[in-house]
């Protein structure tokens, strides 16, 4: 907990939290891990792990051939990740089966495929574009019928417009209008976790196909 603290503080932009995620909310994003595929091992990438809070809730959902994708931009969380990897009994039985990729998403290999994504990135700190590019990356890699499962912090964008100047405002209203549209289109299930600190919304989008997010003009 304090290590996340200090990470915090020290670079907001990227973690934009300020308490690791709950295990109820870990548990509502993992929730759409229980569409295996048909045949064959499940691929799974995680965007923005941290500290590995919501790693848990994927971990839960694991099969044995199942793979799973740390994407992290932290080089402090990911030798956390790489730590907890080593040493805690949760995360251990999936040393094997798990990698730790320590770059943006954007800059992953798009030759990969997966089922779910889960993202816990700070949407709301990022510029518009900054978050059209990383939702396309996301269709990029999905797998036909893929999910994308991520979270957003109830009323966290008023309140932040409460305080913010015109530019700030501007940013925020720019975000939430993409996320608006994107879940408008393609979002299937929503949770409340008020088990979180703050309270969340955990959400799930699908898309159908290769391109259907850029089509859809996100």
């Amino acid at each position: 907990m304090l290590s996340f603290i200090r990470q915090t503080l020290k670079d907001y932009y990227h973690v934009g939290a300020i308490a690791p995620s709950s295990r109820a909310l870990a548990r509502a994003l993992a929730k759409s891990l229980e569409e295996r595929p048909p045949a064959g091992a499940m691929h799974v990438l995680e965007v923005g792990p941290g500290t590995g809070a919501l790693t848990r809730g994927i971990l839960e959902r694991l099969h044995a051939g199942d793979t799973l994708v740390l994407c992290e931009i932290n080089p402090d969380f990911a030798s956390q990740l790489a730590h907890k990897f080593s040493t805690d009994p949760e995360f251990t039985r999936w040393k094997n089966a798990t990698e730790i990729i320590c770059k943006p998403v954007e800059e992953l290999a798009t030759t990969r495929s997966f089922h779910h994504i889960v993202c816990g990135l700070p949407f709301n700190n990022f510029q518009p574009d900054t978050v059209r590019m990383i939702f396309a990356k996301f269709d990029a890699l999905l797998q036909k019928d893929g999910t994308v499962n991520f979270f957003e912090y109830v009323a966290i964008r008023h309140l932040k417009r409460l305080v913010a100047n015109r530019a700030e405002r501007q940013r925020l209203e720019s975000v939430e209008a993409i996320l608006t549209k994107l879940i408008a289109n393609h979002q299937f299930r929503q949770q409340l976790v008020l088990w979180n600190l703050p309270p969340a919304w955990a959400r799930s989008l699908r898309f159908s196909e290769n391109g259907t997010l850029m089509r859809s003009g996100a």
